[in-house]
């Protein structure tokens, strides 16, 4: 043999245990690597989840995406979801968020629907005043009160007293899986302590109507909630009020006298 095929023959060697030992090293490295830095795992909803429902460990499961493209309050975990209440519909293959979800502390799961600086109200509504059967939880609505200020026909006056209230339920059903308009009884809607209680007021007093709001429209007038009349003044009233007569007696140096007050005047009346 040669000198120059023992040459090739080493180099051949060489190589192959080169080559070697870089495959072993990068199967090694891959083996015994952490997972990528730039792949998170997040939950995301294998099913359709309608508002108001409780989440079952079968409606998530975890996927690796990477995490440029996770949201901040997302889960890593089912655990985490699982148990909580749906406060929006989450659609199939959607990343499950803590913004969409709230805890369910027992009770209804309406209560966990109910944000925590609001209150919820039933209405008691017909086919018209529920805008014809066609109110879904999660639907926003303004509330018309008709009030009649006299006798006739023509005395009657209405005004929005409340806008862009949230449908947290429909009778006793919280879910949107219902496409026809169905005719119900009562409608919850979600409402601050001050709305609530002018909501309750116009029930007393007149009517309600409910109009249902496209939910792209957010815009809402400041002088909805009628504002408490403020006292007139106390001169002010005298001036209106029938003129009266009130005597007092005073002592002067320079003898007795009466003080008679004709609305917001007084003059003294000198007695000899």
């Amino acid at each position: 043999m040669s000198s120059r095929t023992l040459t090739l023959i080493g180099v051949s060697l060489v190589m192959g245990l080169g080559a070697a030992w870089m495959a072993d090293s990068w199967l090694s490295a891959r083996l015994n690597a952490s997972p990528d830095d730039h792949l998170r795992s997040v939950v995301v909803a294998t099913v359709e989840i309608p508002f108001g429902q409780m989440v079952e460990a079968h409606q998530v499961t975890t996927v690796r995406m990477p995490m440029d493209t996770i949201p901040n309050d997302a889960f890593d975990s089912t655990e985490k979801a699982v148990g909580k209440i749906a406060t929006f519909d989450i659609l199939s293959g959607d990343i499950v968020r803590g913004a969409r979800l709230s805890e369910h502390l027992g009770g209804s799961t309406l209560a966990s629907l109910i944000a925590p600086d609001k209150r919820a109200i039933s209405v008691r509504v017909d086919d018209v005043v529920g805008v014809g059967g066609f109110l879904l939880p999660g639907n926003r609505v303004d509330v018309l009160a008709t009030k009649t200020t006299g006798a006739g026909s023509n005395s009657a006056t209405s005004r929005t007293i409340l806008e862009n209230l949230r449908v947290l339920a429909v009778d006793q059903t919280a879910g949107t899986d219902k496409t026809q308009p169905v005719v119900v009884r009562a409608v919850t809607l979600e409402m601050s302590v001050a709305e609530a209680e002018a909501l309750v007021t116009a029930q007393t007093e007149g009517k309600l109507q409910l109009a249902l709001r496209n939910p792209l429209n957010l815009e809402k007038k400041a002088d909805v909630i009628a504002p408490v009349a403020p006292v007139a003044p106390a001169i002010a009233m005298a001036a209106v009020e029938a003129p009266k007569r009130v005597m007092q007696r005073s002592n002067g140096e320079s003898g007795g006298g009466i003080t008679v007050i004709r609305g917001a005047e007084a003059n003294v009346v000198k007695i000899r």
